[in-house]
């Protein structure tokens, strides 16, 4: 059967009417594997935010609670999913955005190792985080799509460092003893920083229990400093920031179709939407990327990499388990908080996300499993095993019915 593909929209804030002149490297990849592309979706505009809110089509609603928001910025994708409109969709990630979504919608995300996929195409928010990547509503569905798009392209040197680190199949990690003996940290520090995380946190650690059950031996385990090292002035983001502008204005340069040719002209033209112009007019605020602010920012980046790996060393576990993000999704209109998206975006270490169950008002959480560079085969391994043992993906109820006639 060939898998039909939801995927997000191609721009960030894109202008009505224009598309790209051409297909992003994972698109490509798509079709050439035979897939179908029926869409594309909606997503947080410029994918500055979280809740899937845009001047052009206005809030994405979440499917399991329509007054509340899909995540982002991959929400419209985690939306189209959940709700069966295609058997997988396309999402960029970097910082959240496609396991925010899978997390708010009861689905499955994957952020690869950095490099793992291409960024081709794919409109920049952040050329030293960005990342492609599926969100599907079953492990073994991921895994298919990511055989189909994974690897080097010669037009994005990063992908040369996946050479040598892809297995032949990604689906041969389907197992159902996959979690048999393995070490699982569960990262406390993350589990709850405020009061109102806890309602998520009883989920995450009910699901690592879950995983001990299948043979999984978990140690809750600390990372000396972590805090401070997910921390900058602009509450983790600060490399985002300073990207934007730059990246954008040399992807629209690059395409003399588009109908702005900088982040200025777009602040000009006032067409965006409010709730992002702050993050916009930041980014516009940046003078240079060639600061001692921020070199000493990718060095940063280097030695949360080392801390994490350490901590894992240190434990004797094979990966770390927290909650994507420490809040249900929240009411449209208020600001969703609570996010861990830094531990893997900052350290460009993968993380899948896999349903973990509910809270007690039936709105999805997804328990989230880092492990070390190149580590995609066994964290499958472990999300498959999990996610067999548990079956707690449920469709949602404001979906219909498919038609079997």
């Amino acid at each position: 059967m060939t898998p039909s593909i939801c995927r997000r929209l191609p721009a960030r804030g894109r202008s009505a009417g224009w598309v790209p002149p051409d297909d992003a490297f994972l698109v490509k990849k798509l079709r050439q594997a035979g897939a179908v592309i029926i869409a594309k979706s909606n997503m947080h505009e410029f994918a500055y935010g979280i809740t899937t809110l845009g001047s052009l089509f206005g809030q994405t609603r979440n499917p399991y609670a329509l007054d509340r928001n899909p995540g982002g910025s991959s929400g419209g994708t985690g939306a189209a999913i959940a709700a069966n409109f295609a058997a997988v969709g396309m999402g960029s990630d970097t910082c959240g955005s496609i396991r925010i979504p899978a997390s708010h919608n009861s689905l499955v995300g994957i952020r690869g190792t950095q490099g793992l996929a291409s960024r081709s195409g794919i409109i920049p928010l952040s050329s030293t985080q960005d990342i492609g990547g599926p969100i599907a509503r079953t492990v073994t569905d991921l895994a298919i799509v990511l055989d189909a798009t994974v690897g080097y392209d010669p037009g994005d040197a990063q992908t040369a460092a996946s050479v040598g680190n892809i297995p032949k199949s990604y689906t041969d990690y389907l197992q159902l003893t996959g979690l048999r003996g393995a070490r699982i940290g569960l990262l406390t520090a993350l589990l709850a920083t405020e009061p109102a995380d806890a309602e998520v946190a009883a989920v995450v650690r009910g699901a690592v229990g879950e995983m001990k059950e299948q043979g999984a031996e978990p140690v809750d385990v600390a990372i000396p400093g972590l805090s401070d090292l997910l921390t900058d002035r602009a509450n983790g983001f600060l490399m985002i920031r300073q990207d934007f502008k730059f990246d954008l204005n040399a992807y629209l340069a690059a395409r003399p179709s588009a109908p702005v040719r900088t982040l200025e002209e777009v602040l000009a033209s006032g067409k965006f939407h409010p709730a992002v112009e702050t993050n916009l007019r930041n980014s516009q605020a940046v003078e240079s990327r060639d600061t001692e602010e921020y070199l000493a920012h990718i060095v940063k980046r280097n030695i949360l990499r080392e801390a994490i790996l350490k901590a894992m060393a240190d434990n004797r576990v094979e990966a770390l388990a927290y909650p994507t993000i420490r809040r249900k999704a929240n009411v449209i209109g208020e600001m969703q908080m609570g996010t861990n998206c830094q531990l893997s975006a900052n350290s460009g270490l993968p993380a899948i996300t896999v349903p973990g169950g509910f809270t007690a008002d039936g709105l999805p959480v997804g328990v989230e499993l880092l492990g070390r560079a190149w580590s995609e085969p066994q964290l499958i391994k472990f999300a498959y095993a999990y996610e067999q043992a548990t079956h707690h993906r449920r469709p949602p109820a404001s979906t219909p019915a498919l038609d079997r006639r």
